[in-house]
């Protein structure tokens, strides 16, 4: 019993070194800058730093949430995101399942590679590539209409055109990734349940809906819940880089995080940027709550905690 535990200590301790340098990176840029959250209550100033600039209470708040952006920022951020969300694991469990269906892994490494490289890209080559496809006078997309004899469009002066233009570069980019995750769940499924299932008659399509789908729901459901805790987090690059920051698009595509941006670079007050920073903070973290607590009341076992 003393070697076993003795054992078992030193496989700890091991474990324990390797996770160091990841804790030791989550706590310094992810615990440390939480105390610098009291910029959000007061006026900031450099001379007097960052103890003894004047406490203002939530008037940095409240001057973001009078302002006429407050609501057109929220809605973009909520809206977009929730697209993003809903199309991204619509469109990525439909590509995990058909991976799943195909029996070639040479053909399923092809699969995932192609479609596992958008990820890897940045925003900014995807907004480049994409301004390739826009641009008004040499883009392919106004190529392509001029062609058939239709009119060019001006898509960085058309605000109504980005919510898909979007979407469909968010999904084009990260389905891949998710539907990784998601076909990883699918294959450690047991194949006695299919043979079984196979014996008794069912069709593929249902194998699929009463097999594969509910043996992956909680998967599917912890991915989900992660995803509505950052829904108050915009990707700044997506927003800043694919619409290149034109003015005319701000009313669709300008979210907190572009908000921030400005704020910052524009006036220079930190302390506006901070407190809309902390509002992002605090909803996304009751947003994971609440999430998980109706999930728990549907299914206890898909909740994460």
């Amino acid at each position: 019993m003393k070697k076993r535990g003795g054992a078992g200590r030193k496989k700890n301790r091991t474990l324990t070194l390797m996770a160091m340098p990841a804790a030791v990176i989550l706590f310094i840029f992810s615990y440390v800058p939480i105390v610098g959250l009291v910029i959000a209550f007061k006026d900031f100033r450099y001379d007097k730093g960052f103890l003894g600039s004047e406490w203002i209470g939530l008037k940095n708040f409240e001057f973001f949430f009078k302002s006429n952006d407050a609501w057109v920022v929220l809605r973009n951020t909520i809206g977009l995101n929730f697209l993003f969300i809903g199309m991204t694991l619509v469109v990525s469990v439909a590509i995990a399942l058909m991976m799943n269906e195909v029996r070639s892994r040479g053909m399923i490494k092809i699969v995932q590679t192609i479609m596992f490289f958008p990820y890897f890209m940045s925003w900014v080559v995807v907004g480049y590539l994409l301004y390739a496809y826009l641009h008004h006078d040499y883009g392919i997309l106004n190529q392509i209409l001029g062609f058939f004899g239709l009119h060019s469009i001006s898509w960085y002066a058309k605000s109504e055109y980005w919510p898909v233009i979007l979407t469909f570069m968010y999904v084009w980019k990260m389905a891949g990734y998710y539907s990784v995750i998601y076909y990883a769940g699918m294959i450690g499924i047991d194949d006695t349940y299919y043979e079984a299932a196979a014996l008794d008659g069912a069709s593929r399509w249902q194998m699929v809906w009463k097999i594969t789908l509910p043996m992956v729901k909680s998967l599917i459901l912890t991915m989900a819940i992660l995803q509505i805790g950052k829904i108050m987090y915009a990707d700044f690059g997506l927003f800043f880089n694919l619409t290149r920051d034109q003015g005319a698009l701000y009313s669709t595509t300008d979210v907190l995080d572009t908000y921030i941006y400005r704020a910052l670079r524009v006036t220079g007050d930190i302390g506006i940027s901070s407190a809309v920073g902390c509002f992002q903070a605090v909803v996304g973290f009751l947003l994971i709550i609440g999430s998980n607590l109706v999930v728990r009341k549907l299914d206890k076992d898909s909740a994460i905690f």
